[in-house]
């Protein structure tokens, strides 16, 4: 049997489990109707060039993720500003050790 651990926010969840309490039926048929159209993809067709396709795919299998998993990470992150600059990185991490 395979064992997971748990995350540091699964882990604070079951610390609290007794302060947690069920929400109304209405309230839950509407939280997992959120769910449940975050969770649907749609299909698109993109034209990129095959230089970025190769490197993306060598990305990809250095991850251990199929290719369009890894585009898919890439566009979340961006359009949900999780994605890094690594020169922006560089510049703020320059300006805390020069304080």
């Amino acid at each position: 049997m395979k064992s997971f651990k748990l995350t540091d926010e699964e882990k604070a969840i079951e610390q609290h489990i007794d302060n947690l309490r069920p929400v109304s039926d209405a309230k839950r048929r509407k939280i997992e109707k959120i769910i449940s159209q975050a969770k649907k993809n749609k299909s698109i067709s993109l034209r990129i060039s095959s230089y970025d396709l190769e490197k993306i795919k060598e990305k990809a299998c250095l991850e251990g993720i199929p290719y369009q998993t890894l585009i898919n990470s890439i566009l979340h992150k961006y359009i949900t500003n999780q994605l890094l600059d690594k020169e922006q990185i560089i510049k703020s991490v320059k300006l805390i050790t020069e304080s």
